[in-house]
């Protein structure tokens, strides 16, 4: 006959210590602050970054040098009226950006590949994209915090123009009028330079070879416009001359300023458009913005994904 004998416990081999502990995993209750604050932030952290702002001492040193450069001759000039009690400013609003468009050149050529080259570089934007925002988020949030990095490298000297002509007691109404132009100037190209910036800079993951392209766009085909439009000058055909400044980036915002925001064109032989060729050239400035959007968008829909 067959006795039963009672279940005993199982025992764990020796040495085997698992354990199933209750950590407190828990749902998040907190504010989701979405897209649009995931866009503001990289708005923000993309504009600190084109000033070296948060980031080592080296990344300060250029683009601070830059806004330096461009304010200091704004305050000598300054200084020199209000010391000498000038009766205007030697130099016009809209016409102190296209005088320094070197300077402005080489920050965009500096900043636009630190925007977007380091992302495709060390392969980071799928990281962006893996937070509630999206390419068209990422692509107007630094578009956004550049143009505004450039308003602000080309307004600061505007003004200390501005409040120094306030300073020598100048016209206010005139000086007014003459600084609000100027703006509007300036927005365009800021605009307008962040757009080619970004695109050229977006082609190639490398920094520097996005440099290089910058500068070649942005500085050679203004050399070599103005020597289409001075041979044009010496050979008198200065019906052609603004036809030649569509094809240059700082000479479409001349044109555009001396069209329609009361500027003298600074090209050879200071020919203004006339108003239908002021026309075309805001078109031309508008198509461009609006193509280097486009553009950005389409190259950012590819990108690691």
């Amino acid at each position: 006959m067959a006795v039963e004998r009672p279940l005993q416990p199982l025992t764990s081999p020796a040495g085997d210590q698992t354990r199933i502990h209750d950590i407190g995993y828990r749902g998040y209750d907190g504010p989701r602050l979405g897209r649009a604050y995931a866009r503001r932030s990289l708005y923000a952290q993309s504009l600190r970054g084109a000033y070296g702002l948060g980031r080592s001492a080296k990344t300060k040193v250029l683009p601070m040098l830059l806004f330096a450069v461009m304010c200091v001759p704004a305050a000598i000039m300054v200084a020199v009226v209000v010391f000498t009690k000038g009766h205007d400013l030697p130099v016009t609003y809209t016409r102190y950006a296209i005088m320094l468009q070197a300077v402005i050149s080489l920050y965009v050529a500096s900043q636009a590949p630190q925007a977007v080259s380091r992302d495709l570089r060390f392969k980071t934007v799928p990281l962006y994209f893996s937070r509630p925002i999206e390419t068209a988020d990422y692509v107007r949030a630094k578009f956004a915090a550049l143009a505004s990095a450039i308003f602000v490298l080309t307004a600061a000297p505007l003004l200390v123009m501005y409040v120094g002509a306030l300073l020598s007691k100048l016209g206010f109404a005139h000086q007014t009028k003459e600084f609000a132009e100027g703006l509007v100037s300036v927005a365009l190209l800021s605009l307008l330079f962040a757009g080619i910036g970004l695109v050229i800079a977006a082609v190639t993951p490398r920094r520097g070879f996005g440099i290089a392209a910058v500068i070649a766009v942005m500085i050679i085909s203004y050399g070599a416009v103005s020597t289409l439009q001075a041979i044009a000058n010496v050979q008198n055909h200065s019906s052609v001359i603004p036809w030649i400044g569509l094809f240059s980036p700082i000479t479409l915002i001349d044109g555009v300023q001396s069209a329609f925001l009361g500027a003298t064109a600074r090209n050879p032989g200071a020919v203004n458009p006339s108003t239908g060729q002021g026309l075309v050239y805001v078109l031309v400035v508008l198509a461009l913005i609006a193509g280097s959007y486009g553009l950005l968008m389409r190259r950012y829909k590819k990108v690691g994904l």
